[in-house]
This record gives C-alpha cells, structure tokens and sequence, in this order.
C-alpha cells in the first residue's frame, strides 16, 4: 500500500515539475500536460521496460496518467501562487526524485533483481523523467547541469533502500530511509553550492614542472 502511495507521490510531484516548466515556457495546455505526462511516468516506464514488465504499468491502467493530468491541472490553474517557479521546481524535482530511487530500487528487488541491479533501476527511474522533461524543452538536463549533485543522491537513496531491505527491514522502512536519503542530499547540497569535482588540468604537467623546479633549487646549492 505504501509503495503505491509512494508511487503516486512520485508522479504527481514529477509531473507537476514538468508543467511549472511548461509555464515558465509558455507553452500551450496540450503541451503542459505533455510535459508533465512524460515527466510524471518517464521513469516508471523506463523501470518497468529493465525489469521486463509489459506493458508498462503506467499504460496497463488509468491511475498514473490521472494523478500526473491532475497534478498538471493544478499548476495549470494555480502557477500564480507559486512566487518562485525555478525554486518550486527544483524542490518538487528533488523529492520526486528521492521517491523513485526508493521506488524503483524496491519494485527491482520484489521482482527477484539482485541487489545491484536494483540499485541501476532505482537510479534509473529517478533520473528518467527530469532528463526527459529538460530533453522536450531543451535544457541542460539537472543530471549533467553544472556539474551538479543530481545523479549521486539517486544513487545513494537506492543503495540505502536496498541496504535497508537486504538487512531485513520493513518496506515502509526501506521506502522511507530511501527517499528520506535521496531528497535530503540533494536539498542540502543544493544549499549548500556542494559541486561534482571535475577532471583536472594537466597533472602529468604539473609534477613534472614542480620536479624541474625542485631539482633546479638542488643543484644550485
């Protein structure tokens, strides 16, 4: 029950990140509820495609295509409440986010994936949404943005979700240390500027300089 509650928030979250883009971008209604639609189910769909799950559960029935239309009518109607859409979607992005990698990791292991590979389909189904959502409006997605901390606490949500299962813990535990996890890494190194390091400049030239420097102050004296 829980992991279908979760399930739920997830999309509604996800697809309301998607139509608060499609209002900063001024698209049309047909186009909101694309967004939010493809944002909402992307990751679910991507997930159920990896484990061998056809169709996918978000075409099987109406209830995920309805919470994700209802989440895009909400902003549809209510976006001028929202003081801050950029923040509003980053926020709703990082829980969104930290729900699937619990999710997704859970539904991988109660379908006989072996650990890491639940962990790959957590991460999967977190990131799939939000970098589908960037692709169609044509921004940098978060995943790969700035060298952004984005795809490290998917990553971590799923291992803590696994690890919680694997150690016997309850799937209501599991699910809640998981996303718990997830968003919070992601929302603290959001306030906190935390970047990804990046490849640095010529090592291999710099020791050898340093070298030659040392050994030029050694011979004179």
């Amino acid at each position: 029950m829980l992991l279908a509650v979760l399930n739920y928030a997830g999309i509604a979250v996800f697809a309301a990140s998607g139509a608060l883009i499609g209002v900063r971008k001024r698209i049309d209604l047909f186009g909101i509820w694309t967004l939010a639609a493809l944002t909402g189910v992307g990751g679910g769909v991507a997930r159920d495609v990896l484990l061998g799950i056809g169709p996918p559960a978000s075409f099987q029935g109406w209830e995920n295509l309805t919470v994700a239309t209802g989440a895009a009518a909400f902003v549809f109607v209510f976006h001028p409440q929202f003081s801050r859409l950029k923040a509003s979607v980053v926020v709703l992005d990082a829980v969104g986010m930290g729900v699937f990698s619990a999710t997704g990791a859970l539904i991988a292991l109660q379908h006989d994936a072996s650990p890491f590979a639940a962990v790959l389909i957590g991460i999967t189904t977190a990131l799939g949404g939000g970098v589908l959502r960037d692709i169609l409006v044509n921004e940098v997605p978060l995943l790969i943005q700035e060298r952004d901390l984005y795809a490290v606490p998917a990553l971590t949500g799923a291992v803590a979700t696994v690890v919680t299962a694997s150690q016997g813990g309850t799937e209501t535990t599991a699910l809640a240390v998981g996303a718990v996890t997830a968003t919070g890494l992601r929302l603290v190194a959001l306030w906190q500027g935390w970047r990804v390091p990046i490849a640095p400049e010529d090592v291999a030239g710099r020791c050898l300089r340093a070298g030659r420097g040392a050994w030029a102050r050694l011979r004179r004296r």
